[in-house]
């Protein structure tokens, strides 16, 4: 018992990263599962060491999150000086100067000529939640519409929005009403943008009248469901639609924000201005901080007091995401995104010459946000689960984190730190490289 409650750092005498994995089952709740049974003691950058000293390139980044890398030292320097001053006071209560000059900082970088405000909250399922009963106040109305393959967040009105059963929806239900769902446009599985628009079309004649419908919701870029960018006209054109019946637009930036794709924010590659942004994961460097900026009279429809949460925008989580954007305009990390995807695309691009029945497509347009999609006999139609498990285990073996998405559970998702040298890239993709062909030899 001394091991389990004695000091900050609860290592004990076990150190293994088997003795940690028996410790987490038996402790925590199995629904909270881990990819990987590796137990990470430190991080900087873009590597990692685990519990038994073993060093780890991360290719993860915590799901998009430390886009500026571990413990970069101007976030560390920020959170540092933020503890000298105030760790918590409750920004509705007595609100502190860090996150008025966030929420300026991020009005101004926001899509779009039209005036921003912000609101702050704590995770990215929180802004969502907040985004929807920001639309339903401003418009009145009721009705959402979703996406297939969208990921929103765990909370219930989020899993209602998120296009994917399995593992998040299941024995969850029921979710919240007045939820509808349409295609998005994925041209490698059939789904062209003209099928799209046609069954959005048909939601409006057959479920819900657009006059009865609050918002839109959608992911510039597909995260969970397999990195697929919305393609731009498809996206001006639902711009279109949503002005045309007073619908509110929600960009969903929650994992493409923050320089990710290439651009401060996704949806500025379709040249779309959203009415509602939501944002988290990479904005803080690791600490938990999430937020909705959009438009100032829509933001403004919620009565004094209708938004809000214990640790929304809390001190230090603003602290660190103004040293964030510092880093960023400073280091040229939007610019180093997209070198990064030229990167990976060069040498992923290789590897499907010499695999091309099992590496059915590549999605590398998109900065730093790349994916790989593992298939049976070269066909999109046929995905190949089994081998994106082998090739993940196989990079864990070998020192390579990388996450897997898509609604088969067949895409490898890349996601780099955006201060990641050419050097860490090069050698992370001869690691993978290894993994795939051992992968494939074990299939044979």
């Amino acid at each position: 018992m001394s091991a389990i409650l004695g000091g900050s750092r609860i290592h004990s005498e076990i150190v293994g990263n088997a003795a940690w994995q028996d410790r987490k089952d038996a402790a925590i709740a199995r629904g909270e599962s881990n990819l990987a049974p590796i137990f990470i003691d430190k991080a900087e950058g873009s590597q990692m060491w685990d519990v038994e000293g073993k060093r780890y390139l991360d290719f993860g980044t915590g799901i998009a999150v430390v886009n500026t890398g571990h413990l970069h030292p101007k976030v560390k320097a920020a959170v540092a000086e933020q503890l000298d001053h105030l760790s918590h006071s409750c920004i509705m209560i007595t609100p502190y100067p860090g996150a008025v000059e966030l929420a300026e900082r991020l009005n101004a970088l926001a899509p779009g000529d039209t005036p921003k405000k912000t609101m702050f909250v704590t995770t990215g399922a929180e802004a969502v939640e907040n985004a929807i009963k920001i639309a339903r106040s401003h418009t009145r109305r009721r009705g959402i519409v979703a996406f297939d393959g969208g990921y929103h967040g765990r909370t219930m009105m989020t899993l209602g929005l998120t296009g994917k059963v399995a593992p998040y929806k299941t024995r969850f239900g029921p979710f919240p009403g007045e939820i509808y769902r349409a295609p998005y446009p994925i041209a490698g599985h059939g789904i062209s943008e003209e099928m799209a628009l046609e069954a959005l079309d048909t939601l409006f004649r057959t479920d819900i009248d657009p006059s009865d419908c609050a918002a839109m919701i959608l992911e510039p870029v597909q995260g969970e469901g397999g990195f697929y960018p919305a393609p731009r006209a498809w996206f001006t054109r639902l711009r279109e639609i949503c002005d045309e019946h007073g619908i509110v637009l929600i960009a969903d930036e929650v994992q493409t924000g923050f320089a990710r794709t290439g651009r401060m924010f996704a949806c500025e590659h379709s040249g779309v201005e959203p009415d509602l942004l939501t944002m988290a994961k990479g904005m803080a460097g690791g600490f938990p901080l999430a937020g909705v900026v959009g438009k100032a009279k829509i933001m403004d429809a919620v009565d004094p007091g209708g938004l809000g949460g214990t640790y929304a925008g809390s001190p230090i989580g603003c602290a660190a995401a103004l040293a964030v954007l510092d880093i960023i305009e400073e280091e040229r990390l939007i610019e180093r995104a997209q070198e990064i995807g030229d990167k990976f695309k060069k040498a992923l691009s290789a590897l499907q010459g010499s695999y091309p029945d099992y590496i059915g497509e590549l999605r590398c347009e998109r900065g730093a946000m790349i994916a790989m999609e593992l298939v049976e006999h070269g066909s999109m139609a046929r995905p190949n689960p089994a081998l994106l498990k082998s090739v993940l285990a196989h990079c864990h073996k070998l020192g390579l984190i990388v996450l897997a998405c898509g609604m088969h559970g067949n895409v490898i998702r890349f996601l780099p730190a955006l201060t990641i040298s050419d050097a860490e890239i090069d050698e992370g993709i001869a690691i993978f490289s290894t993994a795939l062909a051992a992968a494939l030899d074990h299939a044979a």
